[in-house]
């Protein structure tokens, strides 16, 4: 709940409310009470931290969590290939390995 998030991130719940008009966080809602998940609790933590303990402004942070969230589409897309490629190699080897010792026999 919105006043348990901003007693966690020491921040008003205006401010919270401020930070869901802009768009960098979208919590749930039951019975018109928004609820915040763990990864929006992160995420308002980051928004917090970069709005006050490093003076980036509204614009400077919607820009950071774009990059942010393309950077984790990359890492995981990434991770697909490397699993891809793992697959690929070993089968390459084993292939290869049934190969030379079906010559020796």
């Amino acid at each position: 709940m919105i006043s348990v998030v901003s007693r966690i991130l020491e921040v008003h719940p205006q401010t919270l409310r401020m930070y869901e008009r802009e768009g960098f966080v979208c919590p749930s809602r039951v019975n018109k009470q928004r609820l915040y998940s763990e990864e929006d609790v992160e995420r308002l933590d980051l928004v917090v931290k970069l709005i006050k303990e490093l003076g980036v402004n509204k614009a400077g942070v919607e820009i950071i969590l774009r990059m942010r969230n393309r950077i984790n589409a990359l890492q995981s897309e990434m991770a697909e290939m490397l699993q891809y490629l793992d697959r690929d190699v070993r089968s390459d080897f084993e292939k290869r390995m049934e190969r030379i010792f079906s010559e020796e026999e």
